[in-house]
C-alpha cells in the first residue's frame, strides 16, 4: 500500500527526479567575486588567511577577471589598497588612485559584458583604519564623512563603475551619493547599498586582505547590532527611500533570518555578502580534511538563496562557477 508520506522520498530517488522538483538553483549568474587590488606590488600577494584570495596587481586583476568572465560570473566587487594611507582617506577619490586605475582597465577589457562594482568607503584608506573622518576625540564625524563618500562616488563613476557600494553604514550616506551622482552626470550609475551591515566578529579576514583593521576601537558605534533583526527593516526602508537600487546583508550565513525577513517586506533587488570569515573557516576546516569544500560551499550558497537573496558576494565565486559547469 502507498502512503501520502512517501511522495517526497519517491521524489528523491535520482539525481535526475531531484533536479526537475528543485526548489532552489544556483547559476554564475547570481554571484559577484570580491577582489582586492593593491598598489605598489610586483605580484599578486596570497593572503594568508583567506586561503585562495589574493591582493591583486593590475596585471594579475585582469588576468583574474578574464577568467571570471568565461565562467560567466557577471560582476566584481573592487576592493583597494593603496600605498600611502592618511587621516582623510585620500587615495579613495583620487582620479590615479589604485582603485580608479582598476576600473578604467577592466573596463576598457570587457565594457558591458562586466560590471564592476566598487565598495564606496574609508577604511582602505584611512591610516586610523576607521570607515570615515574622525573628530579630536576619535569618533566618526557622520556629515564630514558623506562629503569624503559623495566625492568618491563620482570618482568611481567618472572612472568607468557601474556600481558604487556604500558600506560605511553613515546616515543619509545613499541620499547624499544619489544627489552627487545625478549632479554630476551619472545619473545612470547603480547604488548597491550595505543597508544592513553587521558589527561582526566575521570580517577579521577581509581586514587582512584590505589592511584597514581599525588602530584603535571598533565600529560598533555605526555598524548594526548582531542582536537586532528589526531595525534592518528601518534601515533598508531608509535606503531604498535615499535612492538605492539594490540592497545588501552582511554577513550572509549568520543572518539568513534577516535575509529572508527582508525578502518578505521589499521587493528591490536583495543582495547577501557571504563574508570573510565564513569563507575562511570552510577553507581551513577542508584544508585539514574535516569537511568536504566544495559540497560545504555549495551548501553555504543554497542556504543564502533558499533564505531569499538575489546576489551573492562571495570569496567562492570562481569555485562554485566551476563546479556549476561540470
Amino acid at each position: 500500500m502507498a502512503f501520502p508520506q512517501q511522495r517526497p522520498r519517491r521524489l528523491r530517488r535520482t539525481a535526475a527526479l531531484r533536479r526537475l522538483v528543485s526548489q532552489t538553483s544556483l547559476s554564475p549568474n547570481d554571484f559577484v567575486a570580491p577582489l582586492f587590488v593593491k598598489e605598489g606590488i610586483n605580484a599578486a600577494e596570497p593572503v594568508l588567511s583567506m586561503p585562495g584570495v589574493s591582493q591583486h596587481t593590475i596585471a594579475s586583476l585582469r588576468a583574474e577577471v578574464n577568467d571570471l568572465v568565461a565562467l560567466g560570473i557577471p560582476a566584481i566587487m573592487l576592493f583597494g589598497v593603496p600605498a600611502h594611507k592618511d587621516a582623510r582617506g585620500s587615495g579613495a577619490d583620487a582620479p590615479d588612485g589604485i582603485v580608479q586605475h582598476a576600473i578604467r582597465q577592466l573596463k576598457d577589457d570587457h565594457g558591458e559584458t562586466l560590471v564592476v562594482m566598487v565598495d564606496n568607503c574609508l577604511d582602505e584608506y584611512t591610516d586610523h583604519g576607521h570607515c570615515g573622518i574622525l573628530r579630536n576625540d576619535g569618533s566618526v564625524d557622520n556629515d564630514a564623512t558623506l562629503d569624503r563618500y559623495a566625492s568618491i562616488a563620482v570618482a568611481q563613476a567618472t572612472a568607468g563603475a557601474d556600481i558604487v557600494a556604500p558600506s560605511g553604514m553613515m546616515d543619509g550616506q545613499v541620499g547624499v551619493i544619489r544627489n552627487a551622482l545625478d549632479s554630476a552626470g551619472f545619473s545612470d550609475t547603480t547604488i548597491l547599498a550595505y543597508a544592513a551591515k553587521y558589527a561582526s566578529a566575521l570580517y577579521g579576514p577581509f581586514r587582512d586582505a584590505a589592511e584597514c583593521a581599525p588602530k584603535f576601537g571598533d565600529r560598533k558605534s555605526y555598524q548594526m547590532d548582531p542582536a537586532n533583526a528589526r531595525e534592518a527593516i528601518d534601515e533598508v526602508a531608509l535606503d531604498l527611500d535615499e535612492g538605492a537600487d539594490i540592497v545588501m546583508v552582511k554577513p550572509a550565513l549568520a543572518y539568513l533570518d534577516i535575509i529572508a525577513t527582508l525578502r518578505t517586506e521589499f521587493s528591490a533587488p536583495l543582495a547577501a555578502y557571504h563574508v570573510s570569515g565564513e569563507y575562511a573557516m570552510v577553507q581551513a576546516a577542508a584544508i585539514n580534511s574535516w569537511i568536504d569544500g566544495d559540497a560545504v560551499a555549495m551548501e553555504h550558497m543554497l542556504a543564502i538563496k533558499r533564505a531569499g537573496a538575489d546576489i551573492v558576494l562571495t570569496y567562492f565565486a570562481r569555485r562554485v562557477a566551476e563546479l556549476l559547469g561540470v
